[in-house]
């Protein structure tokens, strides 16, 4: 069972991040944006249970939670909190299962280490991630997650930045979320 080592804010309004004690897996992010989608996930599964949660996002050792707006946080953390403590703590794989880009191409093979180095480990620390879901032509598609999901300076702000970013690889790289 994880223990809650601390609450916090995020950028989004609509969204805590609950840093843990134990980890609730190794490596593997889960992002749910509806009860529906997290039927087979049992922690994620209590939490859509509970009124106003509207997306879960667990990673490593922590946990974004986001609302519809109309609760409480107080009450609301309270609330979230019991499922939480409740939740299995993952054991560690026998092998990493990481991720191999290597077949990307150059340009996105750049982008992405970019990404990685100087913006998910930001968007990671306010209880979201961002995926890249592909780069087609110029148009690099990106999807947020967690807190980033719906938070107006992901949105805009952290948009601009990593089309920025992508432009020093590319000039003509335009970025889309998705």
């Amino acid at each position: 069972m994880p223990k809650i080592a601390d609450i916090e804010d995020t950028p989004n309004p609509n969204a805590v991040k609950f840093v843990l004690k134990d980890r609730l897996t190794w490596g593997t992010a889960h992002s749910f944006d509806s009860a529906q989608v997290a039927t087979a996930d049992p922690l994620a599964s209590k939490l859509f249970a509970i009124p106003h949660v509207v997306n879960v996002y667990y990673m490593d050792k922590w946990i974004t939670v986001t609302q519809d707006g109309e609760a409480d946080w107080p009450a609301l953390v309270r609330e979230i909190a019991i499922p939480i403590r409740e939740a299995e703590a993952a054991e560690k794989p026998a092998s990493e299962d990481t991720a191999n880009f290597d077949d990307d191409e150059p340009r996105l093979a750049a982008i992405r280490k970019l990404l990685d180095e100087q913006v998910r480990p930001a968007l990671v620390s306010d209880g979201g991630d961002l995926q890249i879901v592909g780069l087609d032509g110029n148009l690099l598609k990106i999807r947020y997650f967690g807190a980033c999901g719906s938070c107006p300076s992901s949105l805009a702000g952290t948009l601009m930045a990593i089309g920025n970013l992508a432009r020093t690889i590319e000039p003509e790289i335009e970025v889309e979320v998705v």
